[in-house]
This record gives structure tokens, sequence and C-alpha cells, in this order.
């Protein structure tokens, strides 16, 4: 078996290249995401568009819990790779998989039945409600699809093979805007269209990911005295343990902005339409900064299951360094290109409140975007190590500021005070995270036996 670099090579340099197939891979993932808003806005108009942002904040929420539910249970299979103990490795994997289908099942019959309630509670426009509803039953027709995929990713990931699924992003996204255009533009099936695209190009996805993964993981060889199980009950309540604070991490960019979503609806179908294109230029900029902080998870993992705390430590700091370019660079782009940006989704002269909007929210976020980025490779740390219930609360703690700014001064600010909370939100979380990280803790804890 090759050399394992996360153990052994420099740490900033196997950070930044077990992290970059990951930062391409989710740019390709957001490209997938984005492709149904540009075409649906711009083959069927703002109203469409308005009804694929409405159920955007929905769905990401979805999405945001199969990725952290997958990387907080893969800590588990990343240290004992680390340790070297393939069996239980190859467990923690299955063990995974077989608890991820079954909640996704769940999942996915509640967002089909109540996802009409969900969005009238949201104060979803009426001129786009229709659309929004039909877009969200076909999209949770294929939920177990979407969670298959992307906890098959994390477990690609935790055993360091973070190009495999950047392989089949790029396959995925390319099928999807294929299939977007076809049932857009040839079929006129509208909304309805990107959504059957969207589960077409997941399922196929997946199917083909895990047959993959378990080639991937038949390469470990199992040594006298271990042994690999399908399923391990004592694996799920530890693994529990972790992917919940991962997901309530991974999810708070999404449940924040579903929270605030009646906010925004209250302004009308037009501010709505511009803040969907907003947050998409968004969930790209960030993506650099959530993938370094998941390759700082993967790094804490291994080399705790290694017993090489100092190895951690080198790592933060290095993906400190790797945020603070990132930021600049996401920040220069920004400000020099966001009305270029913000015309891929709407047309300034049909639609100048929502060109508007977007360009509001753009102009003001793009300043603060190595927050979340300081924020995520710190909480990468805590997660890495099993040390989960104070970043738990430090993104608990931005979900409240986000929210209660949002809805306290926007009858002040307007919907500017959507925004004007965010990086509040994302600094508190990163002082907490990292005073904690400083206190040593997270080093000494145990979560494998």
């Amino acid at each position: 078996m090759k050399t394992n670099q996360m153990l052994t090579g420099k740490p900033g340099k196997t950070l930044f290249f077990f992290s970059l197939p990951m930062i391409i891979g989710n740019l390709f993932q957001q490209f997938y995401n984005m492709a149904d808003s540009v075409i649906v806005g711009r083959y069927v108009g703002e109203e469409a568009l308005a009804a694929v942002g409405a159920s955007y904040s929905f769905t990401n929420v979805f999405i945001m819990i199969a990725i952290g539910g997958g990387i907080g249970a893969s800590v588990l299979t990343s240290q004992y790779l680390g340790a070297e103990d393939y069996g239980k490795m190859r467990t923690s994997a299955y063990t995974a998989l077989i608890n991820f289908l079954a909640v996704s099942i769940v999942l996915a019959l509640f967002g089909f039945f109540l996802n009409p309630w969900i969005m009238k509670a949201l104060k979803t426009p009426d001129n786009v409600f229709e659309d929004a509803v039909l877009y969200l039953q076909i999209y949770f027709m294929g939920l177990p699809f979407l969670f298959m995929y992307n906890v098959l990713s994390a477990t690609f990931n935790a055993l360091g093979k973070s190009r495999i699924p950047l392989y089949f992003l790029i396959f995925s996204s390319v099928l999807n805007v294929a299939l977007d255009l076809w049932m857009v533009i040839g079929w006129q099936l509208g909304v309805a269209g990107v959504a059957i695209a969207t589960v077409a190009a997941q399922g196929l996805s997946a199917v083909i990911s895990f047959l993959v993964l378990l080639r991937e993981l038949n390469h470990y060889p199992i040594a006298d005295g271990q042994k690999a199980t399908c399923y391990d009950r004592d694996m799920l309540v530890r693994g529990t343990r972790i992917a919940i604070p991962s997901i309530v991490q991974q999810s708070i960019v999404s449940i924040g902005m579903l929270l605030v979503q009646s906010v925004v609806n209250g302004f009308g179908s037009s501010v709505l339409a511009g803040y969907s294109a907003g947050t998409r230029i968004e969930s790209i900029c960030i993506v650099p900064m959530i993938a370094t902080g998941n390759g700082v998870s993967t790094f804490t993992a291994q080399n705790l299951g290694a017993k090489q705390p100092e190895r951690v430590r080198k790592g933060l700091k290095s993906s400190f360094f790797m945020i603070g370019i990132f930021g600049a660079a996401i920040c220069l782009i920004l400000n020099l290109f966001h009305r270029q940006m913000i015309s891929a989704f709407i047309n300034m002269e049909s639609g100048p409140l929502a060109f508007s909007t977007a360009n509001s929210y753009v102009s003001f976020i793009s300043w603060f975007f190595a927050l979340i980025g300081l924020k995520a490779a710190t909480d990468g740390v805590l997660r890495g190590s099993g040390d989960v219930t104070i970043y738990m609360a430090a993104n608990l703690v931005n979900l409240g500021i986000r929210v209660l700014v949002a809805n306290l001064f926007a009858p002040v600010w307007g919907v500017q005070a959507v925004w004007y909370a965010i990086p509040m939100g994302w600094g508190v979380n990163f002082l907490i995270s990292f005073i904690w990280y400083l206190t040593g803790r997270w080093s000494r804890k145990q979560i494998i036996a």
C-alpha cells in the first residue's frame, strides 16, 4: 500500500492537495445545483427562478444533512484508517451507509408529504407556490440517491481518496446540465424538468459510486485478529454522537436561510428572485472554505488515530493561511465581476428590483468569506477529534444570531438585515470554537478502541 501522506507528508502541502479535489468537486456540485436556477431563470422566467429559489433553501437543508452526516460518520472510518485497523474501518463504512439509507427514506417521506405546509409557513408568494411544491415533490422522490451519493463521497474522502468523488461530481454535473436543457428547452417541462434532471443524474452517480467504493474497500487487507462485519451497533452510537453535531455544523448556513426565508418572502417574488441569485453565488464562494474545513477534519481524525496531535496543530495553521488567500481572491473577483455573475441569473432590464437585490447582497457579503473559512477549519479540528459539544453549541449560537437579527431588524433596515446578520454569526462561531481549541482538550479525546 502507498504511504499515507496524511500521516507523513508536510501538513500544509498535504492539506492543500487533499482539499483541492474536494474544492473542485464541490464547485461542480454547486454548478450542478445552480444549473436549475440559471436554466429556468433564462428560459422560463423570473417566477420560475423564484419558485426554484424558494425550494432551494428547503432542499439545501437536506443536502447539508447528507453531507454533514456523511462527514461526521466518516470520522470513525478515518481514525480506524490512521490506526490501520482495516476490519473496523470497513465495518464503520458499511454501518454509515446502512444508517443513512434508512434516514433518507424517512426524510423523503417527510418532505414529500409536508412540503406544501412548509412552503405556506414560509410565506412563499402565491404566484410561485404551485411550481415550488411541484419541484419539491419530484426532488424528494430522489432524496435517498442524494443521501447515498453524499455519504459515499464523504467515505471516499475519509479514505484519503478525494479525487474519486471529484470524477463523479464532474460526470453528474455535466449530465444534469444536459438533462436540464433537454427537458426545459426540448420538452418544455419547466420547473418539473429541472427537478427530474437532478434526480436522474444523482441517482445514476450514486449507484456507480457505491460499486466503486466496494472495490476500494476490498483493497485494504484485514490482518489476523481483525474482522469486518456489515453492521455494528456500537459504531452506530459512536458515529451518531459525531454525526449529529456535524450535521448541525454543515447545515447552519442552510437552516439559517430557511428560517429567514419568510422574512425575504415578505418582500415579494422579485426580491426573492434576487436573493436566490445572490445565495447561489454565495454557495459557490464558500466552497473553498467548507472544503478546507472538511479536509482539516479528515486530517485531524487520521492523525489522532495515529496519535500525532502536533501534526494537527500544524495543519490548522496551514489551513488558516490557505483560507486567507482564498478569502482575498474571492473578494477581489466578486468586486470586479459580480454584476456579470448576477446577469447569468437575472436580466437587469426585465427584473431591475431582483437585480439590485442580488447586487446589494453579493457586494456586502464578498468581504466576509474568510470568516466562514476560519470557523470551518477550527470546527474541523473539533469534529475530527470527536470533541463536538462546544462546536455544536457555537454553530447553534451562529444560527440564533442570524435568525434573531434578521427578524428583529428587517422592519427597520429592510431585507438587508438578512445579510447583515451573516458575518455576525460567523464571527461569534469562530471565536467560541477557537477559544475551545486553545484549551487542547480535543487532543485527548478517544473515540476508537
